[in-house]
């Protein structure tokens, strides 16, 4: 049996136009791709491949799935070869293993977890537009937000009402497990009684790229200096962080079509890019960018352009974890908005036109971007400008990919100007970083 962890890196590296495209020959139309059905004779195309939603449909025969069904059906494979077929294609190790009862328990625990997120976000949709506290309350927020009832819907926002026990009665009425529940985040055991976690809030669920709830982030509505602003779902099988951009779900086709994708750093700036008209967008969660989300981002685009805010802690914020999109070969822009904004206050004062000539017009390079603010923060210290120089150069090794040389050396020729030091001496030391 192929472990679950190989199994996950096959399905977080897998490109179906690349899949399919080992065997079809095809054009880009639009957000989609054409070609000839390998499923039957044709001599107009109707098999299309989606990046955005990772599947592929015949309109001639019917036959539609995704990157490991057209495998298996193509190659007439088992479910385990077709994974050993992409695991060779795209160089992963495969570990196989016996199914341990944990590792069976675990995959139960996963399956009913879903099963469980998509009761609460039915149930939270449910109190927001259908209770008097949820229109009272929730709705209320929400449109004073700036929400219209289409977006809510869109991103199926609810509320949590403030009734203490009110979603955990009614899950336990459903027979849920209380231990999964727990895990889930949306109940808590305190004092040995059961309560709601997410009482008296706006409820934001958070898909994966199906459309499945992966778990929530839950807003505080009402004044407090010790409850934290937000609550989110704790990890567990399905909720991991570090795999997971809000809004990714509603953003891919747009994404797509773009060919860029907008990164900011929280729920409501998400939503409100998308009412805007703006939906190649996604969030963070305000944490340093990981390589699993980096990847995800990959499937769609290679273009990413980071919008943070322009305070301090905004500057700080955008070059977290950047070094390693250049690791992942993407192409990284920065815009900072106007300080004392954020996108979503900013969209919202300005429009959507506005705001798009401005992303625009403020784009700047990210490697740029970290010099400018390095050199601003060195001042006229020789020592910490000595630094400078040895950051940019090992920044600029992370661009070691064959077809990333040009660009490479576009960056120390233009580092070396704005530093003014010696080309050459800035290609060794950039060398240096790459040998070591």
């Amino acid at each position: 049996m192929i472990s679950q962890n190989t199994i996950q890196q096959i399905l977080s590296r897998i490109d179906i136009v690349d899949v399919v495209g080992e065997f079809v020959k095809l054009k880009k139309r639009g957000a989609s791709y054409l070609g000839l059905c390998p499923f039957h004779n044709e001599k107009t195309p109707s098999f299309t491949v989606s990046p955005a939603k990772e599947i592929y449909k015949c309109f001639g025969c019917g036959k539609s799935g995704n990157s490991i069904s057209f495998v298996m059906e193509h190659e007439k494979y088992t479910y385990v070869d077709a994974l050993k077929w992409l695991a060779k294609k795209y160089n992963i190790e495969i570990e196989e293993t016996f199914a341990t009862d944990e590792q069976r328990q675990q995959q139960q625990s996963a399956e009913s977890l879903f099963i469980i997120n998509a009761f609460a976000q039915q149930y939270f949709s449910r109190i927001l537009f259908d209770t008097d506290e949820g229109q009272d309350i929730g709705l209320s927020y929400l449109k004073e937000r700036g929400f219209r009832e289409d977006t809510i819907r869109k991103f199926q926002l609810g509320y949590s009402p403030e009734q203490r026990d009110a979603f955990t009665r009614e899950a336990m009425g459903k027979q849920f497990n209380p231990d999964l529940l727990v895990k889930s985040g949306l109940v808590a055991l305190r004092n040995e009684q059961y309560v709601d976690n997410y009482r008296g809030r706006v409820i934001f669920p958070v898909h994966n790229h199906s459309g499945k709830v992966l778990g929530f982030g839950a807003r505080i509505l009402r004044s407090s200096d010790k409850a934290p602003k937000y609550i989110n779902t704790p990890e567990n099988e399905i909720y991991i962080k570090s795999k997971i951009l809000y809004g990714s779900y509603q953003a891919r086709q747009s994404i797509d079509k773009a060919d860029e994708c907008l990164l900011v750093e929280g729920y409501t700036d998400v939503v409100s890019l998308h009412q805007a008209g703006i939906e190649n967008v996604v969030a963070s969660g305000g944490t340093s960018l990981t390589p699993d989300q980096l990847r995800l981002v990959k499937k769609y685009t290679k273009n990413l352009t980071i919008i943070y805010d322009g305070d301090a802690a905004g500057v700080k914020a955008a070059l977290r974890g950047l070094d390693l999109a250049l690791e992942e070969g993407l192409q990284v822009k920065l815009v900072l908005i106007p300080d004392k904004e954020d996108p979503d206050s900013y969209v919202n004062k300005v429009g959507a036109s506005a705001f798009n000539q401005f992303i625009q017009r403020n784009k700047k390079d990210f490697i740029l971007f970290q010099l400018e603010v390095a050199l601003k923060d060195a001042g006229s210290d020789s020592a910490k400008k000595a630094e400078v120089v040895t950051r940019m150069a090992e920044t600029i090794a992370r661009i070691n990919k064959a077809e990333d040389f040009t660009k490479q050396q576009d960056y120390i020729k233009q580092c070396s100007e704005i530093l003014k030091i010696d080309e050459a001496g800035m290609h060794a030391l950039v060398n240096k970083f790459i040998r070591d």
